[in-house]
């Protein structure tokens, strides 16, 4: 988790209700808390004092700082610039909602056994599918797009039929999910099978592709390692080429799956440890 998730990730989880609380910097604080007004930040609570945040540019490059200086002078909160990139890229957004809302959970808990049965099938973490599948539909099957994409996987006809995936009855939910994890996996091993990437990247990178299509993820990371990026990371390096290029659609996309992978991810070890509570109970009352 260090280091993927920035503090704005956190806020934007503690907004949904996933997590309860957290620490961030002042001067982040007065910026979010524009945006989240339902978030109560308790600026009286300090950790520490006397931080210091800046950028830092070698000293031989004044034009760089000065660009910087003149960037933040037009565009800092407040002036007419920064109202408006904050109106456009914060306050218009499409938030993360709560994965473990009451309904929502009912959908994850009755879809759990699906998800395990084809993830396992189709190699991928369980998890990271229902988190796939919450950020698609909100595992709900009743869902269609206006692009006429189906179910909890958000499958489309046409690629539901297709010769690899030849699982054309996508408004059955297993068939759904079925078909919405095999396209997966011919995604992850057509284009991200290099030896290079490991398990947790090549994942990631066949969830791009399964919302902005192969060959353009592909030309991303292309153009990453020629930007000085790590082709084979997708957090903090070719996101950040994709946010250039094709805008926060997939990045959000791939982001927002994370974020409900660690909700789901802590909700199960939660639930194994009130289970082995549970059991530990009943031995003691056997015994």
């Amino acid at each position: 988790v260090a280091g993927i998730l920035k503090e704005e990730d956190i806020l934007k989880m503690m907004h949904a209700g996933i997590i309860p609380a957290s620490v961030i910097d002042s001067i982040k604080a007065e910026l979010w808390s524009k945006i989240f007004t339902e978030i109560t930040f308790h600026h009286d609570i300090v950790i520490r004092t006397d931080g210091e945040i800046a950028w830092a540019v070698r000293k031989n490059n004044p034009d760089l700082q000065n660009q910087i200086n003149d960037f933040w002078r037009f565009h800092q909160p407040g002036t007419l610039m920064g109202n408006i990139l904050i109106r456009k890229y914060l306050q218009n957004a499409r938030w993360i909602t709560n994965p473990l809302s009451k309904e929502a959970l009912e959908r994850f808990v009755e879809a759990v056994p699906l998800f395990k049965i084809y993830a396992d099938q189709y190699d991928f973490d369980w998890l990271m599918i229902a988190a796939m599948a919450f950020q698609e539909s909100g595992i709900d099957q009743q869902v269609i797009s206006p692009a006429g994409a189906v179910g909890v996987m958000q499958v489309l006809p046409d690629t539901a039929v297709h010769p690899h995936i030849d699982i054309p009855d996508i408004y059955n939910l297993e068939s759904n999910i079925h078909a919405g994890l095999k396209y997966l996996r011919f995604i992850a091993d057509r284009y991200f099978g290099d030896e290079q990437l490991d398990e947790f990247n090549a994942t990631l990178f066949a969830l791009a592709a399964y919302n902005a299509g192969p060959a353009r993820i592909l030309r991303l990371r292309h153009e990453a390692r020629e930007s000085g990026f790590d082709p084979d990371i997708w957090f903090g390096n070719v996101e950040i080429i994709a946010a250039h290029r094709i805008g926060r659609e997939t990045v959000e996309y791939v982001s927002n799956i994370y974020k409900y992978y660690l909700a789901y991810r802590h909700f199960q070890e939660k639930e194994m440890q009130r289970q082995e509570f549970k059991n530990t109970l009943n031995y003691e009352c056997e015994r």
